[in-house]
């Protein structure tokens, strides 16, 4: 199998970001964008995706970690596209339930080139994480499909806690790529003959 991997950068007056990604890794994950709570997220996804993921972000924290999480999303999600290349023998949709103590989210995904995004269940996280407001994470996720060009729905079952609620969803997004990107055949998984 062709290694697949990629490297991306980006530089705005927001976010300084460097990125380089293995899909077929060890789960091999060093993230720094100066928001340790985006740090232990992007790491917990690498590593539950099987990914080798290597990410660098200067942004303007001062403000907020706006920009910082939405970059990193949209960076993470274009490497991921670029190390599938024309996504041939991929499984190409994934799923995940994953608990974390009381909390319990489901993710689906589909690597179908259309990139959308369904965010349920975030009533459940109190407004404020980790010092940022608590929708910071949808803007993740869409970033991240946007990116990556695939269908993602993530649905916040249940839960209490907004660190385990947004934990067992960033563990489940990595175990359902895992699965979606997993090679299973040799033919483009789709009847039209294209995933776009």
């Amino acid at each position: 199998m062709t290694r697949r991997a990629a490297t991306v950068t980006r530089t705005t007056t927001e976010t300084a970001i460097s990125l380089s990604l293995t899909v077929d890794g060890k789960g091999e994950v060093s993230v720094t964008t100066g928001h340790g709570f985006t740090d232990h997220m992007l790491t917990l996804l690498g590593f539950w995706a099987g990914f080798d993921l290597t990410l660098t972000c200067n942004g303007d924290t001062h403000v907020d970690a706006h920009h910082t999480v939405e970059d990193a999303g949209l960076c993470l999600g274009q490497a991921f596209a670029q190390a599938l290349g024309d996504r041939k023998g991929i499984a190409r949709v994934g799923n995940a339930r994953v608990p974390m103590d009381e909390a319990l989210t489901e993710v689906d995904l589909d690597i179908s080139g259309r990139p959308y995004l369904v965010y349920r269940g975030d009533e459940l996280l109190p407004p404020v994480i980790a010092g940022d407001e608590a929708d910071l994470w949808r803007e993740f996720f869409k970033s991240f499909a946007n990116g990556a060009r695939i269908n993602l729905h993530i649905s916040l079952l249940y839960g209490k806690n907004g660190h385990h609620l947004l934990e067992s969803a960033f563990k489940g997004l990595g175990l359902a790529l895992r699965r979606a990107a997993a090679c299973e055949r040799e033919a483009l998984l789709s009847t039209k003959g294209s995933l776009d």
